[in-house]
């Protein structure tokens, strides 16, 4: 496959395990192996699946006003994030629009770790650096290690299990959104409790070239690898949002029902914006959907009531898990109540399709001694 595409350290262990590769968010990634997309799904719901998610950014941001200068450029407050701790935010322009959804870790009292989305990675940092040129000018280093490190993510009920006997002194302790750097299959790695399918799971940050032997150690222990496909599938099925779909920077974190993931007791970039919406209501709202059988709803696919338009869907997929079609999208805030039956224009053919609560499925509470950890 010739492609000027970027590549993870991985590429070659993919191409050789028969995955399909794809471009994505400028990179060659797997959309699925040889047992397909069904098959990692439940693997990720009744066991684990691991993930190359290198296409991820890795910014490390230090200096004596990292910690302010994050206050000020994400919707979530690092200064009340606690060492040790990883915080879900997102990163808006002046209008509240979304530029990037992120995790960032705080590894220091002045040194974070941010994880921008592929696709969006350059336009972060870029944002990042006009507004540290603008109010911080000197007391903010970012250091993008995008590509001198590579992120798996191991996620399902036995990830954490199996992730954990592969650790110097294992992973008993970690809290969700919780990390610790320990070391795994001889590399110095850092492992945080965090993931994007519904699951539990660690997510594993390690040097490049450390990455093929851990990703041969997890799936030696029992890990199915999975491509994009499934983890569309189960983001999806776990109501979580996509940056292209469900947020980008016409749509603000109000719209997108996030608004738990906004601290407006500091001051940030587009906060002025987003209470006027939080006070006066937003033009749409963010809603489940759902249709019987396999016809899954896709992105741009017309939403009305009577004729009269109503909104448009987001994502969709078939869902192996709960066996049926659903999805996401925007709606005005008349038509968001659950119950709701909508029309869906799919290519000319009209269907029924049901407003759902978010999200569609949540993960079953388990025993201690069933995540083997």
């Amino acid at each position: 496959m010739d492609s000027a595409n970027l590549r993870t350290s991985l590429y070659d262990t993919h191409v050789a395990a028969g995955a399909r590769m794809v471009p994505f968010g400028g990179w060659d990634m797997p959309v699925q192996y040889p047992a397909g997309i069904l098959a990692e799904v439940r693997a990720v719901r009744t066991g684990a699946g691991i993930f190359d998610v290198s296409h991820m950014g890795r910014a490390y941001i230090s200096g004596k006003s990292a910690t302010d200068f994050l206050d000020w450029a994400l919707t979530g407050s690092a200064s009340t994030l606690e060492i040790g701790r990883a915080r879900y935010c997102m990163i808006c322009n002046e209008r509240g629009g979304v530029i990037d959804d992120t995790i960032f870790y705080r590894l220091g009292e002045e040194r974070y770790l941010l994880i921008p989305n592929a696709g969006n990675r350059h336009r972060v940092l870029d944002w990042f650096g006009l507004v540290v040129g603008q109010r911080f000018s000197g007391g903010v280093t970012i250091d993008d290690q995008t590509m001198q490190t590579s992120l798996l993510a191991c996620q399902g009920p036995n990830a954490l299990g199996m992730a954990s006997e592969l650790c110097e002194n294992g992973l008993s302790g970690l809290r969700p959104f919780a990390w610790t750097e320990t070391r795994m299959c001889g590399a110095d790695v850092l492992v945080g409790r965090t993931g994007y399918t519904g699951e539990d799971g660690v997510e594993v940050l390690a040097p490049a070239a450390a990455a093929p032997a851990i990703w041969q150690a997890l799936t030696g222990a029992g890990a199915v690898p999975c491509g994009l496909g499934a983890r569309d599938v189960l983001r999806t099925e776990a109501g979580l949002p996509l940056h292209g779909h469900e947020l980008d920077e016409s749509t603000t974190p109000v719209e997108a029902r996030l608004e738990r993931f906004i601290d407006y007791d500091k001051d940030f970039v587009g906060r002025d914006a987003l209470i006027k919406q939080r006070d006066n209501g937003s033009r749409f709202t963010l809603v489940g959907l759902q249709l019987p059988g396999r016809s899954a709803p896709r992105a741009t696919y017309a939403l009305s009531v009577l004729g009269v338009p109503a909104g448009q869907v987001t994502s969709g997929c078939y869902s192996p898990t709960l066996d049926t079609s659903l999805g996401m999208g925007y709606v005005f805030p008349e038509y968001s109540r659950p119950g709701t039956v909508l029309e869906m224009d799919k290519r000319g053919l009209i269907e029924e399709i049901t407003v759902t609560a978010l999200p569609h499925y949540r993960r079953p509470r388990r025993s201690r001694t069933s995540r083997s950890a």
